[in-house]
């Protein structure tokens, strides 16, 4: 019978991996329907980037204080779940506290490093949970994020709190029981918290403060292998992937504008015709219309969104009332892509569904509103660029669909006839000069 637990768990964790795993090939397939870009250049730079902006989140520091409790609960999410491994090691050889003879002294320096990260991240999420519900800050009760967005960020700070005091709860029972001499609980020494907590147990019998430790442990790493599956369907993919997506960053001036090979090779063939390839060409597509023309970093971008509203706060369109906001470029280029991805795995292969990125889930109205600033990507914390979108789709409107004000036609028409933004022949461009001779 002893063997049921472990046979139980070991059940548990092999469904959860293979689910998750299931699911991240499902996200990387989806990334990868976005078009070819080679982002392989400049290797230490990219290295800077992942370390200075994925892992050290230098962007973050803008706002101190906000940035400090963010790394607790970062660090806290990294560092405490190396317990994990020893909770994983112990469910499948059904020991406990595997570690602990082994390491001595330093395993209870360790589990108490743990319980002070626990702890702070508990105050940090109570704090951040108060800031989106309590104070409700701008950015945190846009329209942008009502519905799931909004609840998903709240389940995620709840799930925290209620992990770490499980972890803290487990701690002190354990402890108890130590204290009571019980077979197989190691002397440990006192924790730094749950120590504080164990006394509150001591009454209680043996038995029964197993069964509350045990049940601890249970829901802890259960919660933790759910939390892995929850990812997948959460804003808080981008603990995973602001890594890959920092290292990918564009390295270019920050605003620069690639040309399109197309127009080039367009205008190329006809001022050279020889040059043009022989047999009917294939008709170009300028700009992107839908996420398979974006490319496969345009489409990690938005899968590493984490929704902060960084980037919709320091929008000059946004502040000034206009409908555009970079988040919601990024959460609707997400929602299209895992809609595309879920008819791809339904049907074998994409089955039209006759919609597009633009007009379906991004209006006219908020691809006009742009002023090409860059403000949303010098504020987003991972370098994501909801410009690049942004210029892609109205470079389909344009020139794909000839949908543009009338103002900019006009404009066009006079660069294409007058090789200048105004009604001027070339060869009276200079006229004005001659009432100064």
């Amino acid at each position: 019978m002893h063997l049921v637990p472990q046979i139980l768990f070991v059940a548990i964790l092999a469904a959860a991996v293979w689910l998750f795993t299931k699911n991240i090939l499902q996200i990387r397939r989806t990334i990868f329907l976005g078009q070819p870009e080679d982002l392989s250049d400049n290797k230490p730079q990219r290295w800077k980037n992942l370390l200075l902006l994925a892992l050290g989140q230098k962007k973050m520091f803008k706002n101190p204080l906000v940035a400090v409790m963010h790394l607790v609960i970062y660090a806290g999410f990294i560092i405490i779940n190396l317990e994990v491994l020893e909770i994983v090691l112990d469910g499948i050889f059904g020991t406990h506290r595997l570690f602990f003879p082994y390491l001595g002294s330093f395993y209870t320096f360790l589990i108490n490093f743990f319980e002070i990260l626990a702890v702070g991240v508990i105050i940090v999420c109570v704090l951040f949970f108060s800031r989106r519900n309590i104070l409700k800050i701008k950015r945190f009760i846009s329209k942008d994020l009502n519905g799931w967005p909004r609840s998903d960020a709240n389940y995620i700070l709840i799930a925290e709190i209620i992990l770490m005091s499980l972890f803290l709860t487990m701690n002190a029972t354990d402890r108890a029981l130590q204290i009571q001499g019980s077979e197989q609980y190691h002397n440990t020494g006192r924790f730094v918290f749950s120590g504080l907590f164990a006394p509150l147990f001591s009454e209680l019998s043996t038995t029964t403060l197993i069964g509350i430790e045990r049940t601890c442990w249970w829901i802890h790493i259960v919660g933790i292998l759910a939390f892995l599956n929850y990812l997948p369907y959460s804003k808080h993919l981008h603990i995973m992937l602001a890594f890959p997506n920092a290292y990918y960053a564009r390295l270019p001036l920050l605003g620069k504008m690639t040309n399109m090979v197309a127009v080039q090779n367009e205008v190329k063939y006809m001022m050279q015709p020889e040059l043009a390839p022989p047999g009917d060409a294939q008709p170009m597509k300028f700009g992107a219309k839908d996420i398979v023309d974006l490319s496969w970093k345009n489409l990690l971008d938005a899968y590493s969104c984490t929704e902060c509203g960084r980037c919709s706060a320091a929008c000059p369109a946004n502040i000034t009332g206009k409908l555009l906001s970079p988040r919601k470029i990024m959460m609707d280029t997400r929602d299209r892509a895992t809609e595309v991805g879920k008819n791809i795995t339904a049907n074998g292969e994409f089955k039209d569904d006759a919609k597009t990125l633009v007009k379906d889930y991004i209006t006219v109205e908020e691809l006009r509103a742009c002023t090409t600033c860059n403000a949303c990507v010098e504020a987003c914390p991972v370098n994501i660029s909801p410009l690049d979108i942004i210029i892609q789709l109205r470079r389909s409107l344009i020139m794909e669909d000839s949908n543009a004000p009338q103002e900019w036609n006009g404009m066009f028409s006079n660069i294409e006839n007058n090789f200048a933004p105004w009604k001027f022949s070339p060869e009276d461009r200079d006229k004005w000069v001659e009432d100064l001779l």
